[in-house]
């Protein structure tokens, strides 16, 4: 039986493949680290131990209750931290604030645990909830806002695009027929509306004779789709990746944890366009997974591609 996230002492989760992490981007005494990504400061906790009081950590996160844990677990370790509520794309404003380029910059585009857990945030069909799934609970359209009043042809797309889910036009024509009535507002009437238009399927598992339903995956697809569509995840993914050149000092390392086929696609592209370009010396050939005894103890960990660069 899998077991849940792995946690520290204090109680908070272990970040995705932080050894590995910690090999691709070999932070160092006095370097500048840059997390984009905070969450509740797995990541950035280490990063501000390699670097030590001669260099600093700055930090961000969409994501404002994430900045005060954060900033507790960090004062453990040191004070050479600055944290910065905002959206990674604007990374070289930020930097520019701070007066400094970056040695290592890390990216874990994944969802905090906390964000899941939490049913006031709509991310998780798990738990009912009102439709959000806003990373920025303060700005932005709501999931429930984008399902009332996108097009059928916009739904299927992001459903397709952003979730890989063969049955989208048959969702969100489901979506749409049943917003006239009363357009869905919590996270159970969206996956019973999901259920609905692409009914489970009986299949049998390699080697086992007894049938088991697979309704579950078209319900993750969409809801994973609808929360990069709300969050615009990959416009903003592509907007760092165009700046991480200009960010990073000469041989500044960049690592980038994607869960997604369509950020991995990004951020492959990204490195391999900049090796061509003269503008990155070396780039990881392939995705770094989490070895056997992460994916066994942190499922999380288990859809997780780790890919690195090296500036010029």
């Amino acid at each position: 039986m899998p077991r849940g996230p792995r946690t520290t002492p204090e109680g908070g989760h272990l970040p995705v493949m932080l050894a590995e992490v910690l090999a691709a981007l070999d932070p160092r005494p006095g370097q500048i680290a840059v997390d984009c990504t905070l969450g509740r400061g797995g990541h950035a906790v280490e990063l501000l131990r390699h670097v030590g009081p001669e260099g600093k950590l700055v930090g961000f996160d969409l994501d404002p209750n994430n900045l005060e844990p954060s900033r507790e677990r960090l004062s453990t370790v040191g004070s050479n931290f600055a944290l910065h509520h905002g959206n990674f794309a604007a990374i070289a404003s930020v930097l520019a604030v701070e007066n400094s380029q970056a040695d290592v910059v890390l990216a874990d585009l994944g969802m905090s645990s906390m964000q899941v857990d939490d049913a006031g945030r709509g991310f998780s069909f798990a738990r009912n909830g009102p439709l959000d799934m806003r990373m920025d609970p303060t700005r932005g359209r709501t999931a429930a806002e984008l399902l009332a009043t996108l097009p059928v042809g916009e739904l299927a797309e992001a459903f397709r695009e952003f979730g890989d889910e063969p049955q989208a036009e048959a969702i969100a024509a489901a979506i749409v027929a049943a917003r006239k009535k009363s357009p869905p507002q919590t996270t159970h009437e969206l996956a019973n509306l999901i259920r609905q238009a692409a009914p489970a399927k009986i299949v049998h598992g390699p080697g086992q004779p007894t049938p088991r339903q697979q309704q579950i995956r078209p319900t993750a697809r969409v809801f994973q789709a609808l929360r990069i569509l709300v969050n615009r995840e990959m416009a903003n993914l592509d907007a760092l990746l165009r700046a991480l050149p200009g960010c990073l000092k000469p041989g500044g390392r960049v690592a980038i944890i994607s869960f997604h086929s369509g950020e991995d696609r990004r951020v492959k592209q990204a490195f391999r366009d900049g090796q061509r370009a003269g503008i990155y010396a070396e780039a990881s050939e392939e995705p770094i997974r989490a070895n056997d005894q992460e994916r066994y103890s942190n499922p999380r960990s288990r859809s997780a591609k780790l890919r690195w660069a090296r500036r010029v």
